[in-house]
């Protein structure tokens, strides 16, 4: 590598060198001993250069240090703003943990104020079921609203003699009409004791004989249909016959 000699003129430990190896009385701190030496027999012996400063001049540190410095001028002080390193404040931002909580309480208060968010299919109460030989897929289609919806029944208030016979009637009107795809509100069940009575009863219904040879699908119905208090059915146009399921 080519060196690169300074062009500048401030050389205050130039004569350094020259000043430790002329007086005699300045040692090598050797690994194996101690003896007075010159400059040559140095870099000949391969000697360690770690030489006493204050034993070659008589001065102190500070004394040495303020005759290095003596030709110094000391920048002015709105140099030394403009040179000075920029420091970065440090960022106040929140903590993921923080942030995180702040997002879903800001989900929790539009559920609460506009029920923006809610989403059924993510409930416990959402239901779905498909018929013999039917991908599941087709009942998500079924809730996300693919199929047009012709026709619907509401059995609120009726008991469960009642809703069986009122839903009976219904599903044979409904594919007597080619209406294929409809929609029965039977509410949540939330004032029965224990699980929803005539919900249940309805997916009972639509899974068993013989309902079950004409639904393609069921699921439980969007928010703006009546979410978990009603369900999509989605009929065939002919039943399936019997030896299917055998």
């Amino acid at each position: 590598m080519k060196s690169v000699k300074s062009s500048g003129s401030f050389g205050p430990f130039r004569e350094l060198n020259r000043l430790i190896h002329s007086d005699p009385g300045v040692k090598c701190r050797r690994r194996d001993d101690h003896r007075t030496c010159t400059e040559a027999s140095c870099a000949r012996d391969g000697g360690d250069f770690r030489l006493s400063l204050r034993a070659a001049s008589g001065l102190s540190d500070e004394q040495l240090f303020r005759q290095a410095m003596a030709d110094v001028t000391p920048l002015a002080a709105d140099r030394r703003k403009c040179l000075s390193p920029r420091r970065r404040t440090p960022s106040r931002s929140a903590t993921p943990a923080l942030e995180a909580d702040a997002e879903a309480l800001a989900r929790l208060r539009a559920l609460v104020d506009s029920g923006s968010g809610f989403v059924v299919e993510q409930t416990p109460e959402y239901a779905e079921g498909t018929g013999w030989n039917v991908h599941p897929r087709v009942s998500r289609w079924l809730h996300r609203g693919l199929y047009a919806i012709q026709d619907h029944i509401d059995l609120h208030g009726m008991t469960v003699e009642e809703a069986r016979t009122a839903l009976d009637a219904f599903l044979k009107r409904s594919i007597q009409a080619g209406r294929l795809a409809v929609l029965v509100v039977h509410g949540r069940g939330l004032s029965s004791p224990a699980r929803p009575v005539l919900k249940g009863k309805v997916h009972e219904w639509l899974g068993r004989s013989p309902w079950k040879r004409w639904v393609i699908a069921f699921a439980s119905a969007r928010s703006v249909d009546g979410g978990a208090g009603a369900t999509y059915v989605l009929l065939r146009e002919r039943p399936l016959r019997k030896r299917a399921f055998r």
